[in-house]
């Protein structure tokens, strides 16, 4: 006879501080891309983050998470009236995970497990936020974040979690993410930017990050994160979540070195830009697969991951998309490079839930041939394909109606004004200092400085011109 429903202290926890870790992120994130944007829209960049924890958070708790992890309808989505915000969850039976035969499930309450993965929620929709940086209305961001959520994200965690169509009738793997959150986020972020067009100048001039050290910051704070996130998608404490955290760590050094490696080569200067977006490609592309690889082909991931995404953010130039932080770069190239992975270096003799849970097979270089690779790639194609549709649709909506490009005059002015009547900085000028010119420097106001004093006569040779360098993620 089952024993009764006996909460899992260990479990529990690991789950909560997991949790606060996954929310961490997204503030995280809100520096990372905020040191990486012009100083005239770093408000508008962080509002667009913070604005995500406040309403995806709503949205998840009433529906979302009935849509993404309720008993399955169709393969498409779950019961929306299985865990509906109207209702209350706790009784003692209340523990995620369990059934007759095992009424302790894992052994945490339900309300831990919904925590948990509405910041998965949160981030997955902030992400989407840095390929239109100040150019994007405030409320035609928040318009799309709801219509999104709704219709891609919790459909997506259902197929890819929930027993949908991707985990459950495919065996595709994933374990925290890969395809779900990063490929997802990726491919909305290029139909946004496509939708609402480039920034006034770019790339003809340069917007390089205003605040490198805000950058590292936000990179160290996704970082430190993102262990929550990748092990604690283990939702126990055993030795699979210690290999995820393993592996979590592995692959982002790795990766910082490859994408350095790369600048080297390229430019000759190595950059904390390009380091920090390296830590953020590892963190990426190790998502899909931190539980389900060995330690070595964390590793090699990293350094692959690392070097393929440094190359690829030139894309946006050579194909003409203005993706203003390098999202399709990074995250949508590195869940793509993590997710193929796993159809090459999956195996069951690190993780035996690979088989015996999930029905996958073992990846090509471990003896399972190409049907685990193949299962990955057809999973990828139809996230990609769903977001990307539902996503132009959108914005493209959006524009039309309420509209959702912002004024000519309030871009080249600065987002945060326009949009939100604050900037980042107080420059105005001090007394006796050099008027203005520190907000022409920071691309706060269209007025010209003053003009200098002429300098003093030198024999000196000039110094030739500088060409215009946009340094963004690397």
């Amino acid at each position: 006879m089952p024993e009764a429903p006996t909460i899992d202290s260990g479990n529990t926890v690991w789950l909560l501080v997991s949790t606060a870790l996954v929310l961490l992120m997204t503030p995280g994130l809100a520096l990372f891309y905020g040191g990486l944007n012009r100083a005239k829209g770093v408000l508008n960049m962080m509002m667009m983050s913070f604005s995500a924890i406040g309403l995806i958070s709503v949205l998840w708790w009433f529906y979302g998470f009935s849509i993404a992890f309720g008993s399955d309808v169709n393969g498409l989505w779950g019961d929306p009236g299985a865990y509906l915000g109207t209702k209350t969850f706790l009784a003692e039976t209340d523990l995620w995970g369990a059934t007759a035969d095992n009424p302790s499930g894992i052994g945490v309450p339900l309300y831990v497990f919904m925590a948990f993965q509405m910041m998965f929620a949160v981030i997955t929709v902030a992400l989407i936020s840095g390929a239109v940086s100040d150019r994007a209305k405030f409320a035609g961001w928040l318009l799309f974040a709801f219509g999104w959520a709704t219709l891609v994200y919790f459909p997506v965690a259902h197929w890819v979690w929930g027993g949908g169509i991707i985990g459950g009738d495919l065996h595709a793997l994933d374990f925290a993410g890969g395809t779900a959150v990063h490929i997802n986020a990726g491919a909305a972020a290029l139909a946004l930017a496509l939708v609402l067009g480039k920034r006034l100048g770019w790339p003809r001039e340069g917007m390089k990050p205003h605040n490198i050290p805000l950058v590292a910051l936000g990179a160290g704070l996704l970082w430190f994160g993102w262990f929550g996130f990748n092990a604690g998608s283990e939702l126990t404490v055993d030795s699979v979540a210690g290999l995820a955290f393993v592996n979590t760590q592995l692959a982002t050094a790795a990766a910082v070195l490859g994408w350095i490696v790369v600048e080297w080569i390229k430019d000759r200067k190595p950059t904390l830009v390009g380091a920090s977006s390296g830590a953020v490609a590892g963190l990426v592309a190790i998502t899909p697969a931190c539980g389900f690889i060995a330690p070595w082909a964390a590793v090699l991931l990293g350094l692959v991951a690392g070097a393929v995404c440094a190359l690829a953010i030139s894309l946006k130039y050579k194909l003409g998309y203005d993706d203003s932080l390098d999202v399709v770069g990074v995250h949508f190239v590195g869940g793509w490079i993590g997710s193929l992975w796993l159809g090459l270096f999956a195996t069951n003799s690190v993780n035996g839930a690979i088989g015996d849970v999930i029905g996958a097979s073992d990846g090509l270089f471990y003896g399972g041939g190409v049907t685990q690779l193949g299962r990955q790639a057809l999973a990828g194609l139809i996230v990609t394909a769903w977001s990307f549709a539902v996503a132009w649709v959108l914005a493209f909506a959006i524009e039309k109606t309420i509209g959702f490009r912002l004024r000519a005059e309030d871009e080249v002015d600065g987002i945060d004004i326009a949009e939100h009547a604050e900037s980042g900085y107080d420059l105005s000028p001090a007394a006796g200092s050099g008027g203005g010119s520190a907000f022409a420097m920071a691309g706060l106001t269209g007025a010209k400085p003053p003009t200098a004093p002429a300098p003093a006569e030198s024999t000196e040779p000039a110094a030739p011109a500088a060409p215009v360098d946009e340094k963004v993620a690397g």
